[in-house]
């Protein structure tokens, strides 16, 4: 069970780039600066590596502009197409020889599987057998001239709409007598081709009754992928109809996504980002969407039309996006085009407007947002989410975007408790998580999500007097933790970098639509400090790594911190300041959690964690303070004391 991702989606440049270390915010051409992976940007950690991507959006040259390293090379899709199986590159076939004395050993993302290591090693994993797309014959053409019957009603149907015969033959449309699994019987469906490079890769259905459906287990990707191909420009709408509307309008840069907007909306109100959202159509067309400097978003003007803008821009990057704003009464392109003609629906495509970026901003460019705030009730994710625990809400509630540090003294239930608040999330808000975790064997920590997922024990007679879970339990739980979890791990024995998990939880961004990330422990990471540079620097600079990706991609970050050794330790509870490396633990995050063991049978039951609210910047969501949990030790979970 669970989403496998696509394996048959074109290589983009961002692989062949992954495969050298070389880890980009953005594959637009121009000049991009990283640290370097090979010496790590010396002791001050410099972006010292520049990348060159070329106009054609399928080369790379870069240099490190460090007189001790000068690592040269460059990549090329075009070369990698000639067969070789792998990136034509500096030092490996020609093309600038490596000028540095180093070899590329220590590259991040070296033993990761290209893309984002998330990748499934069977071969066709997830596509579920053969494809079955209709031969050419079986389609019968619209366009003008000659059709048949069932064609010539659609392309009324069509031009009813405003949309020409030439554009519908240009686009491929055609009509099709097929089984259409709404009506359960033979119908003459609408055929939407979806090709890429000229070859179709899936079919999007039409019947009657504004009934939809696709080609079974055929690859997902965007309407209209041939026409953005080498394009700077491009505009994604929400319907295959809205870009003919588009074409008629004098714009073929267009696609449109596959699924439409997300559904599950509630009358008046934005769905929560976590509702429905599957777009792996982005990640199968990386190779076409990548290069692009410029994207207009032009979704349906409805509350699931914006929330498809949100979250298109929010995995695509908002500063290369910009939005429409349709003309009052109109709810989209084809719309447009009826009401006010190819005049206006031009002007809605022109004056599209970034979403608003880096840079300098008044407080009314954020009136929306603002205003909201003040409005938002009581269950907004902007005012955090239930931990699951009523003691702990009152002064620790999750807000997206935040980043948490926990700490604890070895063996008093840290982990243990983030990913029992990790399955109450995932219950109860449908959170979906990538997990970092060095300490856990994947067998073990399956077990422990498992457990507290099911409330039931995995074995007996050892931790628990009660009977084990039954098989079927199991594989439910499974099936579930599939759904809601994906793992980043490091293939091979190096430590992986911050830097390296950061790059895969932007690809489970894109491709799963994670709101949470688990990086357990910091002590497990591989620290590549430069010299010369304190452990207080580099920490620093660490978190505010980890602080950007968190606000940037709307996911709560749980990072968690063994203390220091504490010396004449007699049980006590550490502090913040407590862990290992650096105050910047506490100066940097937004809450900081102490989890604390009862040790002491005098004191209260040995059951008994205290849930240290130690810091709460955002006085919305908490207050400092120290609810206090029992731990049910035959199912891993936490309970409010009675």
């Amino acid at each position: 069970g669970g989403f496998k991702p696509d394996e048959r989606s074109p290589v983009a440049l961002r692989d062949v780039l992954l495969e050298k270390g070389i880890m980009l915010q953005a594959y637009t051409p121009g000049q991009h600066r990283i640290v370097c992976p090979v010496c790590a940007g010396g002791s001050s950690g410099e972006r010292s590596l520049a990348v060159q991507i070329e106009e054609d959006g399928a080369t790379a040259k870069w240099i490190c502009h460090r007189g001790s390293c000068e690592w040269t090379g460059g990549s090329s899709l075009i070369q990698r197409a000639g067969g070789k199986g792998a990136a034509s590159s500096g030092g490996e076939g020609g093309g600038g020889g490596e000028r540095s004395g180093k070899k590329n050993n220590g590259a991040a993302g070296s033993g990761s599987f290209v893309g984002t290591g998330m990748m499934n090693k069977r071969q066709g994993a997830g596509v579920g057998g053969a494809v079955k797309l209709p031969p050419p014959e079986a389609l019968e053409r619209i366009g003008p001239g000659q059709l048949t019957p069932a064609a010539a009603q659609w392309g009324a149907w069509l031009v009813g709409r405003g949309i020409s015969l030439e554009t519908a033959e240009r686009n491929g449309l055609a009509s099709q007598r097929v089984f259409s699994p709404v009506a359960g019987g033979q119908v003459d469906a609408l055929v939407f081709p979806y090709m890429r490079d000229n070859e179709l890769v899936n079919i999007k259905y039409r019947g009657p009754e504004k009934s939809f459906w696709q080609v079974k287990g055929a690859e997902k990707i965007m309407f209209g992928l041939d026409d953005i191909a080498g394009q700077r420009e491009i505009v994604i709408v929400e319907g295959e109809v809205d870009k003919l509307a588009l074409e008629e309008a004098g714009f073929k840069n267009v696609v449109s996504v596959p699924d439409g907007a997300p559904g599950k909306v509630k009358e008046g109100e934005l769905p929560k980002p976590e509702e429905d959202r599957k777009f792996e159509y982005l990640w199968n067309c990386r190779a076409a969407l990548d290069p692009v400097s410029r994207i207009v978003i032009a979704t349906d003007a409805d509350a699931p039309g914006q929330a498809l803008a949100e979250e298109l821009a929010r995995r695509l990057g908002k500063e290369r996006c910009y939005r429409v704003t349709w003309p009052k009464g109109c709810k989209d392109a084809n719309e447009v085009l009826q009401k006010e003609g190819v005049v206006s629906l031009r002007g809605s495509i022109d004056n599209a407007e970034g979403f608003p970026l880096r840079g300098l901003f008044r407080f009314s460019d954020f009136g929306d947002d603002i205003a909201s705030y003040f409005s938002v009730e009581e269950s907004s994710e902007m005012r955090g989410v239930s931990t699951g625990w009523k003691s702990v809400d009152r002064h620790y509630r999750v807000v997206p975007g935040e980043l948490t540090i926990v700490t604890g003294v070895p063996n008093s239930g840290k982990s243990e408790w983030v990913d029992a608040l990790m399955c109450n999330l995932a219950v109860q808000h449908g959170w979906t998580f990538a997990l970092c975790s060095m300490e856990n064997k994947v067998h073990e920590h399956a077990r422990k999500l498992v457990e507290k997922y099911t409330g039931e024990p995995w074995f007996e007679g050892r931790y628990s007097n009660r009977a084990r879970m039954r098989p079927e339990v199991m594989r439910a739980g499974l099936h579930w933790l599939d759904n809601q979890f994906v793992l980043i791990r490091h293939e091979d024995d190096e430590l992986p970098s911050v830097d390296w998990i950061l790059g895969l939880a932007r690809a489970a961004v894109m491709r799963h639509g994670i709101r949470g990330l688990l990086i357990d422990p910091y002590n497990e990471l591989d620290h590549k400090r430069p010299q010369g540079q304190t452990e207080t620097e580099y920490v620093s600079q660490m978190l505010t790594r980890i602080k950007k990706f968190a606000q940037h991609y709307d996911v709560h970050v749980w990072f968690v911190a063994h203390p220091r050794q504490l010396h004449n330790w007699r049980g006590e509870a550490p502090g913040l300041y407590d862990i290992s490396g650096s105050a910047h633990f506490i100066n940097k995050c937004d809450n900081g959690v102490v989890v604390h063991r009862n040790r002491d049978e005098k004191l209260g039951s040995l059951r008994e964690v205290t849930i240290n609210i130690a810091k709460v910047r955002n006085k919305v969501a908490g207050s400092i303070g120290d609810p206090k949990l029992e731990y049910n030790l035959s199912n891993g979970r936490y309970e409010d004391l009675k």
